[in-house]
């Protein structure tokens, strides 16, 4: 649409002629603005938040509980299975130490046999005390 058109005013010869048509607020004024801060009340309260979160925590430190007395159950089950068992353990390896003892007193006598003087399977420390050895072999080199 032309100007000519919008303000009804046929052929303008200038600028000037135009009648002034200025922008203004609507009939009625606008709509207030909203400044204010409105926070909508939705939602649970702190109080319930706290419950919940209370309740939460108990409950699971219940289960942890719950899940402790079951692993100590089961620890000291597994405890009281190698203290049944043990003696027969310490029989087989005090049986294995034997045989390895008598296997290390023969290879002594056989090498120490040109030694005057040389006791096979006496202490070379004289302390009084029968130590274990620290490994699981009397002497690696002896099969």
């Amino acid at each position: 649409m032309t100007e000519a058109v919008i303000r009804k005013k046929a052929g303008m010869a200038s600028v000037k002629d135009m009648p002034v048509l200025q922008d203004g607020p609507p009939p009625g004024g606008f709509a207030p603005v909203r400044f204010a801060r409105r926070i909508p009340n939705k939602g649970p309260s702190a109080m319930a938040i706290f419950l919940a979160a209370f309740g939460a925590f108990s409950w699971g430190m219940y289960q942890v509980g719950k899940g402790n007395k079951i692993r100590r159950a089961l620890k000291e089950e597994k405890y009281a299975a190698r203290r049944a068992i043990l003696p027969m353990l310490q029989a087989e390896e005090d049986e294995r130490f034997v045989k390895e003892w008598k296997k290390y007193l023969e290879e002594e006598a056989r090498i120490m046999k040109d030694v005057p003087g040389w006791k096979v399977g006496e202490s070379v420390y004289h302390s009084g005390r029968w130590m274990p050895p620290a490994t699981g072999e009397l002497r690696p080199d002896i099969w």
